[in-house]
């Protein structure tokens, strides 16, 4: 593998999820791999479609790639993953962060989820910290950034890192980390880590909202640089202590995401559905909680 080459990189943004999927490629050979793919579905009425994961497919055939591997940067709330069509498609593998393990077993408990293997099996390859993944003659190597969730990797191809949600655009800042199995403090330690690259690293988010006043279009692609002057939570500047307290109150204001129960109980199976009642039906569960004396 050489790092001669950049990749090529592609990016769609899914307006109603606010997630970006990306499609790079090795220029030499086109060996190509996609991260944090959509899979369309309206929680309304309960449809889902492949339009999202169909442009990218096309966009993969139109260049000539063939598509090696979905990466997923963590277990997803907000949107539902298109791996397991593009697998279906293209024979490509799908990995995860090793913590996968630990996401699966807080949530299959909470799902009754019995199905869920709380190892990690579902995915064809579980990343750690230092591994790489070859992609034609491109090296992807996996950072662990957890603290969103546990499972939480960046992938990183020469100066181009992916950094699933752990930070957004400068003015917006960092991402929650009140999920179960999320921290804080673990999260800064993390954003830090991916702040140490050298300041033109480019870094790609997953995801992207308009902040209240500033810019009227959506991005998501910064640099290291950009990030340690003018991130709104965690600049070069802010402290572990500032950031840990940040973090901690504003999380106590935010609302789940829309798509939380559907998305983690279909995400942490690698994107497949939960099995079919004996009516051939896939049933997603919400998990009520009632005031006490109230009866069931």
């Amino acid at each position: 593998m050489t790092m001669a080459a950049k990749p090529h990189i592609h990016a769609w943004f899914d307006a109603p999820s606010n997630t970006v999927t990306y499609l790079v490629a090795d220029p030499e050979t086109k060996r190509a791999a996609v991260i944090d793919p959509v899979f369309d579905y309206d929680h309304k009425s309960g449809k889902a479609d492949v339009t999202s994961v169909e442009t990218v497919l096309t966009k993969a055939a139109e260049e000539g790639y063939t598509i090696d591997w979905v990466l997923e940067t963590h277990v997803h709330a907000d949107h539902l993953s298109g791996a397991p069509y593009i697998k279906l498609k293209t024979g490509a593998k799908v990995a995860i962060g090793e913590n996968i393990r630990e996401v699966q077993q807080i949530f299959r408990p909470i799902f009754n989820a019995m199905d869920v293997s709380g190892s990690g099996a579902e995915f064809d390859r579980l990343v750690k910290e230092g591994d790489t993944i070859a992609i034609g003659n491109l090296a992807c190597e996996v950072m662990a950034t957890p603290g969103h969730t546990p499972a939480c990797v960046s992938f990183k191809f020469g100066d181009a890192v992916f950094v699933g949600d752990t930070m957004f655009m400068p003015d917006y800042g960092t991402a929650r980390a009140d999920f179960p199995g999320g921290d804080a403090r673990t999260l800064y330690r993390s954003i830090r880590r991916l702040l140490s690259l050298p300041r033109e690293t480019r870094l790609f988010m997953c995801h992207d909202y308009l902040p209240k006043e500033g810019r009227t279009s959506f991005a998501w692609e910064t640099t290291v640089g950009e990030e340690l002057d003018r991130n709104i939570h965690v600049n070069g500047t802010v402290s572990e202590e500032d950031f840990v307290a940040m973090r901690t109150a504003r999380d106590k204001t935010l609302s789940a995401p829309v798509l939380l129960l559907p998305s983690i109980q279909i995400n942490m199976r690698a994107g497949k559905l939960p099995p079919a009642d004996s009516n051939g039906i896939h049933y997603i569960k919400v998990p009520v909680s009632l005031p006490q004396g109230v009866p069931a």
